[in-house]
């Protein structure tokens, strides 16, 4: 919405007219005063007490008229209508304050455009993403069927190989259309957690063994190294089980063919409980770390195609660790592997108090 500030004539004729009839009144009256024949000094004594009078006047009227503008610049580009204060300052500090107003007005204003521009610059980034995303695998679908219609349906050997990459392309799609159900329950707020305790060593277990297939593919051991004794953790089951699912399976895809995957868990000096997911693979550069949980960034883009990464698994992962007032730590060095780790409360059950 536009406002279109308009002057009011009105206002402005009557604040004119009581000025000059101000100024006309105090002429007249030096004027009486010299007609009486007084002497100078008395005059001039009149004079400066009439002045000061008028100043005293004019810098009331000044000063609450910089004091509402003042109020007016400094909701300007605040969302809230919260109330707030402004303590009166003498006439020599209020242009200053009205100075210094103006200028975090101007910067708030500022920061809100830059603002909204980078939100719109990551939504159209975003969709575009997401077209790119959902095209390819239609597209291989498309095509995929089109050459068995065209007679390789006759080939059983053709036919077979091409129903498994239709079965491939359909599975990454699937996988696509959960992990923006998941980005979008996070951008609403509507990621639901339940905070109970539950045994580290039995969910590692279930995450691995509905790994193992995906694993035999490319002759990858999973292994856990899960201390025993260890206390059970405090958070949300299915959503650790989320977390535990994305980053073996990065570790199984992005590791090495006939390579190691393995779940470590070791409790830590502060009560906490340390789960790390470490690979063999190629390692990542040091430069595309810090953005490896932007959504839809990849190393290694094409790979990640073939595999059938979504590009959305750790953006994933770093909210809901982030629910879990923790987050994700990686390390790693070129040909020398990836280590993805976490830190989550115990649950000291016998007591039943809780270790953060």
């Amino acid at each position: 919405m536009r406002h279109v500030l308009r002057p009011n004539h009105g206002n402005l004729a009557l604040r004119l007219s009581w000025r000059v009839s101000l100024l006309v009144l105090i002429t007249l009256f030096l004027t009486a005063l010299i007609g009486f024949r007084l002497p100078l000094w008395v005059i001039l004594c009149i004079g400066f007490l009439v002045g000061i009078g008028t100043f005293l006047f004019i810098r009331r009227i000044v000063a609450r008229r910089i004091a509402r503008l003042q109020t007016t610049l400094a909701k300007i580009g605040e969302d809230d209508a919260t109330p707030f204060t402004i303590t009166p300052a003498p006439l020599r500090d209020e242009f200053d304050e009205l100075n210094k107003l103006a200028i975090e007005a101007n910067q708030r204003i500022l920061y809100q455009m830059q603002e909204r521009e980078r939100v719109e610059h990551y939504r159209r980034e975003f969709l575009g993403n997401v077209s790119h995303e959902l095209k390819t695998p239609i597209f291989a679908i498309q095509g995929f069927a089109e050459t068995l219609l065209d007679g390789a349906l006759e080939d059983q050997s053709v036919r077979r190989a091409f129903v498994k990459k239709v079965l491939r392309n359909a599975t990454r799609l699937g996988n696509l259309a959960e992990d923006l159900a998941s980005v979008a329950r996070i951008e609403m707020g509507e990621l639901s957690m339940v905070l109970k305790p539950f045994n580290l060593n039995e969910l590692i277990e279930e995450v691995s063994e509905s790994l193992e297939s995906l694993a035999a593919d490319r002759k990858v051991t999973i292994r856990s190294a899960v201390p025993s004794g260890l206390l059970p953790v405090i958070a949300d089951r299915s959503r650790i089980s989320q977390v535990l699912s994305n980053l073996i399976d990065n570790g199984i895809k992005y590791g090495r063919d006939g390579g190691l995957v393995e779940i470590i868990a070791r409790p830590v000096p502060d009560g906490s409980v340390k789960i790390s997911v470490v690979d063999d693979g190629i390692g990542i550069a040091p430069e595309h770390i810090p953005r490896l949980t932007e959504r839809f960034f990849r190393v290694e883009p094409s790979r990640s195609s073939k595999l059938g990464g979504t590009g959305l698994g750790l953006a994933i992962v770093k909210h809901i660790l982030g629910a879990h007032n923790s987050q994700l730590m990686i390390e790693s060095l070129l040909e020398s592997g990836s280590t993805f780790g976490f830190t989550l409360p115990t649950a000291d059950v016998s007591t039943g108090s809780f270790q953060n």
